[in-house]
């Protein structure tokens, strides 16, 4: 009799020794796989999810990920505009899904490309730099790695009259262009 109660107790320890050494290992493998996924795989499946974005200019912007490219996000900002930041001015998101999507993946072309389907439609916009100014008009040239800007009020549109002047900015300065 106490030889069956020494095997079973020998037999539970057994058994909860293969459990943890299962348990461990599915974490490791869990871990080495979660080591792999990056922040745009990450991004790719949260389209069509709300975002809050800490950007590197201190602001934050909610929205949702409406697209995403190589290097920038499109997001429908609560104030129903619609906003292009570049991925490396994104400092912290929250509500990202911890998976990551295999099915979809970013559009194939650079935050430079975007700003020049803005700058082709002469599109009024509000473009904010890493020290949080604000700058409004149009943009006019897109270059390799800067824009130019041709600065004017929102509501006024791109004549030489209404000008106040014209900037040029360079792509890693950018962290938010809000098309209004």
């Amino acid at each position: 009799m106490r030889w069956d109660q020494l095997f079973d107790d020998l037999e539970a320890q057994l058994g909860a020794e293969e459990r943890r050494d299962r348990d461990s290992e599915v974490a490791d493998r869990t871990r080495r796989e979660r080591a792999t996924v990056e922040l745009g795989s990450r991004l790719a499946a949260a389209v069509g999810s709300v975002l809050r974005l800490r950007l590197m200019s201190g602001a934050q912007v909610s929205g949702e990920l409406l697209d995403l490219g190589e290097d920038w996000l499109l997001v429908q900002l609560e104030n129903a505009r619609q906003a292009v930041i570049p991925l490396r001015a994104v400092a912290g998101v929250a509500g990202l899904p911890v998976r990551a999507s295999s099915a979809r993946t970013a559009r194939r072309f650079a935050l430079g490309y975007a700003l020049r389907g803005l700058s082709r439609d002469r599109a009024a916009v509000a473009l904010t730099d890493t020290s949080g100014q604000v700058l409004t008009g149009t943009i006019d040239v897109v270059g390799a790695d800067s824009l130019d800007l041709a600065e004017h009020a929102i509501g006024d549109s791109r004549r030489p009259e209404n000008l106040r002047g014209r900037q040029t900015v360079p792509f890693w300065a950018v962290v938010l262009v809000e098309a209004r």
